[in-house]
């Protein structure tokens, strides 16, 4: 017997990407050098040698592919501003042309019914702030209230959703601990140092965009994942504990007015030799700024476990979990206990899932369609997930699939597919997969048979 689940009324169905990711054009129009375009030049760096300096060419195509989102029937479109287009030195000058472009952007996606989301930071800072020592540096934060304030005067009478930064954690810890991603720097100090200067200049923005647009919601986007022990052993959930405030509560704890919790404090101090000697008196103050929303990230959980004789690795999954390409266990009961336990430990005013997907080898089939079976799954049992949440009380307001096209996948390069859109990217044609024709009478119908 089918079930036939439906969403609240007023529930957003939508899309996301980001600048560097499906842009392109990445030296055009006045538009800086960020730290990404230096990280994708330098061999080696990206696993199939590639670069974001074409990639989806957004850029000169975006018409087309608003038109797109229009026949998907897509109610908003979360998407990123590339800082270094605005600002190419990342403080005072204004590039004009970059922000005609997010301009035309904005008023395209109204003409067309989507309701712009937009996120002033995703990843692609200038790389002449990097060069005056980036996120470690506390100039960095004061840049970044400037770039907010020029972009939000000029599309705040538009747009009336506003994200500060994605995923922090991602940006401080990848790019400056291990060095995965730009600017790959591999020094858990900065890494640390970073983690709070992206934290203090969202603080410090949210009143800037505020004050240039006049009923705004403003909120900030985390990468967040629901932590288990592997087994009830002690030291399971000691692990546990510690990987859970390393990926969640170091961010959630200090926005919802917390301070930074001391048992990481502690153990990046231990572990890591880390000091905190750059948070300034009022910092904290400033950080829990109050939010409209909080944006999520999710894509899997972490299973714990802890240190052992055997050198078993810290986490682990369990040996008939489904993987993505990625590497990623689908896990979407835990996006269901994550949603719960934000709504019952932190109470957000509103949650928006504001990225949510799966990369899987995609081909095309000789009758130019692309049938993505295990995507589609993986965003429906994630969607009843998340419905089953909304009953149990959370304040779930919106859905935006990671992500609207194949696009240019960070240091996996394009050997990584996410979007309910293919991309042929010698080509540039764009095919609408059957995850995305499934996602569409989704929107249509507020809801699907279980």
């Amino acid at each position: 017997m089918t079930e036939k689940i439906t969403f609240p009324q007023d529930f957003l169905w939508g899309t996301a990407t980001s600048s560097y990711q499906i842009e392109g054009a990445w030296d055009e129009d006045g538009k800086g050098e960020s730290i990404w375009d230096r990280f994708s030049h330098t061999p080696g760096r990206i696993s199939d040698q590639s670069t974001g300096d074409v990639t989806c060419d957004h850029y000169h195509r975006w018409q087309q592919d608003l038109d797109l989102m229009q026949d998907l029937g897509l109610q908003a479109y979360r998407f990123s501003i590339a800082w270094p287009r605005i600002l190419p030195d990342g403080r005072g000058r204004v590039n004009q042309a970059g922000l005609d472009f997010y301009d035309r952007l904005v008023d395209g996606l109204l003409a067309r019914g989507v309701t712009p989301f937009v996120t002033l930071y995703h990843w692609d800072l200038p790389q002449a702030l990097q060069d005056e020592g980036g996120w470690p540096v506390r100039n960095a934060a004061e840049a970044f209230v400037g770039y907010a304030d020029v972009v939000s005067a000029r599309l705040g009478d538009r747009v009336k959703h506003w994200i500060t930064h994605n995923e922090p954690w991602v940006a401080a810890f990848l790019g400056y601990g291990m060095g995965i991603h730009a600017p790959g720097i591999q020094d858990f100090q900065q890494a640390v140092a970073a983690s709070h200067h992206l934290l203090l200049s969202h603080g410090w923005a949210v009143p800037v965009i505020r004050g240039n647009s006049e009923g705004a919601n403003v909120g900030i986007t985390l990468d967040l994942t629901d932590v288990a022990p592997a087994s009830p052993s002690p030291q399971d959930y000691a692990a546990a504990r510690e990987m859970d405030g390393f990926l969640n509560r170091w961010f959630l704890d200090p926005i919802f007015g917390r301070r930074y919790p001391a048992d990481v404090i502690e153990w990046f101090g231990r572990v890591h030799n880390a000091r905190m000697d750059f948070i300034q008196d009022g910092d904290m103050e400033v950080i829990a700024a109050p939010l409209d929303f909080l944006g999520v990230n999710y894509y899997t959980r972490t299973v714990a476990r802890g240190a052992s004789s055997d050198n078993l690795p810290p986490t682990v999954s369990t040996d008939d979990s489904e993987f993505t390409e990625m590497g990623w266990e689908v896990a979407p009961r835990s996006l269901f206990r994550l949603l719960n336990r934000l709504h019952f430990d932190y109470q957000p005013r509103n949650i928006y899932i504001t990225e949510n997907g799966a990369a899987f080898p995609d081909k095309v089939c000789k009758e130019g369609h692309v049938h993505d079976d295990r995507r589609l799954a993986y965003i429906k049992a994630h969607l009843k997930a998340a419905h089953d949440a909304i009953e149990c009380g959370a304040p779930l307001r919106g859905y935006f699939v990671w992500s609207f096209m194949d696009n240019f996948e960070w240091s996996f390069g394009y050997t990584k597919r996410f979007g309910i859109v293919y991309v042929d990217f010698e080509t540039q044609q764009r095919i609408v997969k059957e995850s995305g024709k499934w996602y569409s009478k989704v929107i249509a119908q507020n809801g699907f048979e279980d």
